[in-house]
């Protein structure tokens, strides 16, 4: 039996449709993976679309493959349109023996294939609920075909990475075959903790001591429940419930959402200590999204 391999051995290559261009749940599991396996010695290397200006800095060697804005009013967002020549040379340079694919497109699919022709190992993690994505554009129709197409993408993977057992309950219930495991999620105890609750920035949005402040932490766009979130205010207002909106976030549906709650406090986009403090300053925390496969911000 040959000698289990050490992580010195391996050499990964990783897929993303969006590693560091627009801030993310997905993506920063992403980063965080990369600088673990990069401190235990793995040799790794991201292959994703990318922009000029990304929201933060990317972990780890970043490759950039060219892509096309998304349609459909989500151009922030960039599409491979497979494996160019220049990606591809840069791949057999590299020589993976593992590759990571993580978002369920093009350019992940076209790793998978160029991965099987060479007998290298694949994974595919799951991060985002797509199949949900069409009921928030008026598009329901087209839920069950892209089931099938995603049901195809896992089962091409070696291994599928999920992060909760209702993830692989639902994977099982489309058809996927592939092995699929466990690869949760943690919480960085120091940064989110109720001490870090600050009564004097609840005032600086006003927000009184006394008002229970009702939580929205994400991003804004209307997959993530916006519309729910909006009817329960609306409910709140209709029933004289005491309380106070805060919405902790920013995108593109900032606008929107403004108009359908204008008394809420948007206190924009927060990271680090300062989204630490954002949560602990929330009395009640309201996640209204179905498209998540986790929600870390559900922990935090």
């Amino acid at each position: 039996m040959p000698a289990p391999a050490q992580a010195g051995d391996l050499r990964v290559a990783m897929f993303s449709g969006n590693y560091n261009y627009v801030r993310d749940g997905a993506n920063q599991a992403l980063n965080l993976l990369v600088g673990h396996l990069l401190s235990q010695g793995v040799k790794v290397r991201v292959y994703s679309p990318t922009v000029a200006r990304p929201a933060f800095p990317a972990t780890g060697d970043l490759v950039g493959v060219k892509a096309i804005p998304l349609p459909l009013g989500r151009s922030e967002y960039r599409m491979a349109r497979g494996l160019p020549a220049a990606t591809r040379a840069d791949l057999e340079a590299f020589a993976p023996n593992l590759v990571h694919v993580s978002a369920p497109e093009l350019l992940g699919h076209r790793a998978l294939s160029w991965a099987r022709a060479r007998g290298i190992g694949t994974v595919a993690s799951l991060h985002t609920r797509f199949e949900t994505y069409p009921r928030y554009y008026h598009l329901s129709v087209l839920e069950r075909p892209l089931i099938a197409l995603l049901t195809r993408f896992y089962d091409r993977a070696d291994q599928v990475l999920v992060p909760t057992p209702g993830m692989a309950s639902v994977l099982r219930g489309w058809g996927v075959t592939s092995p699929i495991d466990i690869w949760s999620r943690g919480v960085d105890h120091d940064r989110f903790s109720p001490g870090r609750r600050d009564l004097a920035w609840r005032r600086s949005l006003g927000i009184t001591d006394d008002q229970v402040a009702v939580g929205f932490l994400g991003r804004l766009v209307k997959e993530k429940g916006l519309d729910v979130f909006a009817a329960v205010a609306r409910a709140l207002r209709a029933r004289g419930t005491p309380h106070k909106l805060l919405v902790v976030g920013d995108g593109p549906a900032r606008d929107w959402f403004a108009r359908e709650v204008p008394d809420a406090a948007f206190a924009g986009f927060q990271r680090g200590e300062a989204l630490g403090r954002a949560v602990a300053s929330m009395d009640v925390f309201f996640n209204p999204s179905v498209t998540e496969t986790f929600g870390n911000v559900t922990l935090e």
